[in-house]
């Protein structure tokens, strides 16, 4: 059983970049395909990047080029290295594996604004 917490939210500017972290407890989580989703106001959350077990990334279109996915193992940690952020990326950003999203167990996740 994983749990998931989210860091490194915050306030930037347009065109600014911000480095989130997704901290994992647990014993899966080497074999775990990860995900973050992201979630604005009113809107239905959306799957923004996804790593497998072995290294392999996929990305939302609108944050290709933008936005790496990253993982180590090492350190039970996830990251989404975020750049070139534009207001329509506001949002609370969640991590999460195949298997809470299909249960529907999420976490906290962490607020990005980006404003002037």
């Amino acid at each position: 059983q994983v749990q998931l917490v989210e860091s490194g939210g915050g306030l930037v500017q347009p065109g600014g970049s911000l480095r989130l972290s997704c901290a994992a407890s647990g014993t899966i989580f080497s074999s775990s395909t990860m995900h973050w989703y992201r979630q604005a106001p009113g809107k239905q959350r959306e799957l923004v990047a996804s790593i497998s077990s072995g290294g392999s990334t996929s990305y939302a279109d609108s944050v290709k080029g933008r936005f790496t996915i990253s993982r180590d193992n090492a350190k039970n940690t996830v990251y989404l290295q975020m750049n070139t952020l534009k207001p329509e990326d506001t949002a609370v950003y969640y991590c999460n594996t195949d298997f809470r999203t299909r249960i529907g167990r999420w976490g906290q996740g962490t607020q990005v604004t980006v404003s002037s």
